[in-house]
């Protein structure tokens, strides 16, 4: 099979196009063609440092939507034929930018009828992100408040359809030219982060999702209710002493990474079919041009997801 990797750390520059042998399914596990792959953040700061991962070689990406080819022994969820999507297990599982993936078949969920796969494949971790953030840790419901900040990005625009389908009020941070996107999405505040500080905007929220860091988290804590929480989606909770500065506060400080969730996944795709939740798609690039979509990906300038199409 084809699959793009990388043999040094470095930019984009360092994908190159390879062969590998197509893998097998083993036990409970599905063998999925890759039909499109998103674009994550992750993606590019691996590519650049190793991250979790280590030193190369490897082959990135964790986002999914394709179809089942074979299923391995005892596996008995999905067939040959089935329409899936789904987030391959976070770090480890990585390897979407391929023509093929292996994973245990509960990785994936029925990709809704209503998406393409290009659409699809953008819902998954930045999907599970959100999901998991506001309901697993944060327990948003009616009526409560939350701020997500980077609201117009790949996690933050599906976090607020999240928050509102959850009936809550929901404030967003975004540059001014997307506010009237964000409008569009149900935000009920937008707040341009050029111009107005959060802090004399918001107070007394239930939860903030922070997918920023540096002082995006100490300032966040700020504005939460007594017991309210910033989810922190930024691996910097130590360094900043947010655990420290939350307990002074009388507010908690969660840490968190997303994790393959079938039932998130079909949760997520219960809100899609309703028309409750899309997936913005910003761009799409064949799989061969993986360097040109991770350059757009590190300009910040993109609104919603970046997806590679796997011919």
């Amino acid at each position: 099979m084809k699959a793009v990797s990388q043999d040094v750390l470095g930019g984009p520059d360092v994908l190159h196009t390879i062969d590998l042998p197509r893998p097998v399914p083993g036990p409970t596990e599905v063998l999925v063609r890759v039909h499109a792959a998103g674009l994550n953040p992750t993606d590019w700061k691996h590519r650049a440092t190793g991250g979790l991962l280590g030193e190369p070689p490897f082959v990135l990406g964790w986002d999914v939507s394709g179809v089942v080819e074979e299923a391995g022994a005892g596996s008995v969820i999905y067939k040959p034929g089935d329409e899936v999507f789904g987030m391959l297990r976070y770090p480890f599982g990585h390897g979407s930018f391929a023509e093929y993936v292996t994973a245990p078949a509960r990785t994936f969920a029925p990709k809704p009828a209503v998406l393409d796969h290009v659409q699809a494949a953008g819902v998954p971790l930045a999907g599970l992100t959100a999901w998991q953030a506001l309901v697993d840790v944060a327990r948003v419901r009616d009526g409560g408040e939350v701020l997500v900040h980077a609201a117009a990005g790949g996690v933050g625009h599906l976090a607020v359809q999240i928050a509102k389908a959850r009936g809550a009020y929901v404030y967003g941070t975004a540059s001014a030219a997307k506010h009237d996107f964000l409008r569009h999405l149900g935000v009920d505040e937008v707040i341009d982060y050029r111009s107005t500080d959060f802090t004399t905007v918001c107070d007394g929220l239930d939860a903030v999702v922070d997918t920023i860091g540096g002082d995006y988290g100490p300032r966040s804590l700020t504005v939460l209710r007594p017991g309210g929480v910033l989810v922190s989606l930024v691996r910097t909770l130590e360094a900043a002493g947010l655990r420290e500065q939350a307990a002074a506060l009388g507010v908690r400080v969660e840490s968190m990474l997303a994790e393959p969730d079938l039932s998130a996944l079909k949760s997520l795709a219960a809100l899609i079919e309703a028309g409750r939740l899309r997936v913005a798609v910003a761009a799409v690039f064949p799989l061969d041009e993986l360097g040109k979509a991770m350059e757009l990906g590190e300009s910040g300038r993109t609104t919603g997801k970046i997806v590679l199409t796997v011919p």
